[in-house]
């Protein structure tokens, strides 16, 4: 159960990374290990601010974590208009949004009993 932890906290430290170096808005992680029948072990949501930004921050992430952990997405869709881009590393499933997009689906509401954490960006 450890090794699973970690290769998660490496993971979502590399997507965050991956994020922050095209400067994604808004990140926060949702812990869901502690709620019932779930798809994932966490869900990590951004915002990007057009579709040309979602898509480099999708990228980012990709190429963060090939390079890093030497992995890649199970899955990705939504690329296509760059709205919402689900990116699904198994255990681990990234949602790019655009703003109005985001707001609209809030996930983060319908996920309300995770374990929320807001990452600080410098920029």
């Amino acid at each position: 159960m450890t090794e699973r932890k970690t290769n998660a906290d490496q993971l979502i430290t590399t997507i965050i990374s991956g994020i922050e170096d095209v400067k994604g808005k808004e990140i926060t992680v949702l812990d869901l290990r502690d709620i019932e029948n779930t798809v994932c072990d966490y869900f990590i949501v951004c915002e990007g601010t057009s579709n040309t930004q979602v898509n480099a921050i999708v990228n980012s992430i990709q190429k963060q974590v090939s390079k890093t952990l030497k992995d890649k997405p199970w899955h990705i869709e939504g690329t296509d208009n760059a709205e919402w881009v689900l990116m699904d590393y198994v255990n681990v499933v990234v949602h790019v949004f655009q703003k109005q997009i985001r707001e609209y689906y809030d996930i983060e509401s319908l996920w309300g009993d995770a374990k929320t954490t807001q990452i600080e960006t410098s920029y």
